[in-house]
């Protein structure tokens, strides 16, 4: 959980900083800070989401499947 919140604290200084650069002003800033990771977090929901679909439609066992394979193949 601390790891997290680092990353997190980390993730919030440099888009403020990056944005406060950009632009000189705090409340730019302190927006892209606050918005940004919240549409990562949206954009890696969908991103997940594509990938489950494509490696299903691609046909990539499951572990539960390999495992099943592996035993009766032993």
């Amino acid at each position: 959980m601390l790891k997290t919140l680092t990353f997190t604290v980390m993730h919030f200084c440099i888009a403020f900083s990056v944005a406060y650069a950009l632009t000189g002003s705090l409340t730019v800033g302190g927006l892209v800070a606050t918005v940004e990771p919240l549409c990562n977090a949206v954009g890696f929901f969908f991103h997940e989401k594509a990938w489950q679909r494509l490696e299903h439609r691609a046909g990539a066992p499951t572990p539960r499947a390999g495992l099943i394979w592996q035993h009766r193949h032993i």
